[in-house]
């Protein structure tokens, strides 16, 4: 397995795990403001990394922290805007207009790297924007201030997907995690109490909730996508987080209840075609002489 494969295959393994946290976060959201919610699940997260990796983390360099605070506040925009827009959306139209970022990558990768996509991305792009427009649309449902809120949250997922590509080329991807992942919680921990009234109840469903989001889809996850993305493209990378919204439709499906339909069955399938044919574009074109 090369290590564009393997770096991949983790990618997907991440975004399994994100395609759930939309519906925990709905529960979550009822015990806890947003802004307070993501303070205290990047504080957890930023305690649990500096106790686990604290040897590593001693020798952070102003190059790491600069970069590190870049991308915490990156990922500060995306999950507050991403959050609070749940106040204001459903969980499966949040994971498909966050699913947008596979649009945005490309662009802000041509804008800050100058890199084009290749021919095979595009298309695979292409398939996905499809997809997204059958998942959405044709359900009717109008455009809310929660879904507004969330394109916001896809553009700066964007941007961080591509900086994040940029920086960890030469940064130890231990000290960016932690990084923003301290930066996250600090700028999460001023909007709360400038922003925010004091809304917190302390139960179980709270408490676990936020311990899986903090554990898995936040240490265990981005640390993963800081290590591996590296050895992928941005656009790639955009790609495999696509497959997200099908996962987040399929568990507020069985969670929550909220259906897709035929169109939206359909959707899914498009984008899943979309990932496939950008993931495997190499083999697929080289045949035809195209560039994937």
């Amino acid at each position: 397995m090369n290590k564009r494969t393997r770096a991949e295959l983790f990618l997907l393994l991440i975004t399994l795990v994100w395609g759930s946290t939309f519906v925990v976060t709905k529960f979550v959201l009822r015990d806890a403001g947003p802004f307070l919610y993501t303070s205290i699940r990047f504080l957890v997260a930023t305690l649990i990394f500096g106790v686990v990796f604290f040897p590593r983390l001693r020798t952070i360099g102003k190059e790491s922290a600069k970069k590190g605070a870049i991308l915490g506040f990156l990922l500060f925009i995306g999950f507050a805007t991403q959050t609070v827009g749940l106040l204001y959306t459903t969980a499966s139209k949040s994971a498909f207009i966050t699913g947008m970022m596979v649009v945005f990558t490309p662009i802000c990768q041509l804008v800050i790297e100058r890199r084009p996509p290749k021919f095979g991305n595009l298309f695979g792009i292409a398939l996905i924007l499809a997809g997204l427009y059958f998942l959405t649309s044709p359900a009717g449902s109008h455009f809310t201030l929660g879904d507004g809120l969330t394109l916001i949250c896809a553009l700066s997922f964007a941007f961080y997907i591509v900086c994040l590509d940029m920086f960890s080329q030469n940064c130890d991807p231990y000290h960016l995690t932690f990084m923003q992942f301290s930066v996250t919680a600090g700028l999460a921990g001023l909007s709360f109490f400038f922003f925010e009234g004091f809304h917190l109840v302390l139960n179980l469903e709270f408490t676990f909730g936020v311990l899986y989001l903090a554990i898995f889809a936040t240490v265990i996850a981005l640390f993963v996508q800081a290590r591996f993305q590296k050895d992928t493209t941005p656009t790639r990378s955009a790609v495999v987080f696509s497959v997200e919204p099908v996962i987040a439709a399929v568990v507020a499906y069985l969670v929550l209840g909220e259906r897709l339909g035929e169109y939206g069955i359909l959707g899914g399938g498009l984008i899943m075609a979309g990932v496939a044919v950008s993931e495997f574009s190499d083999s697929i074109f080289k045949s035809y002489g195209i560039s994937g």
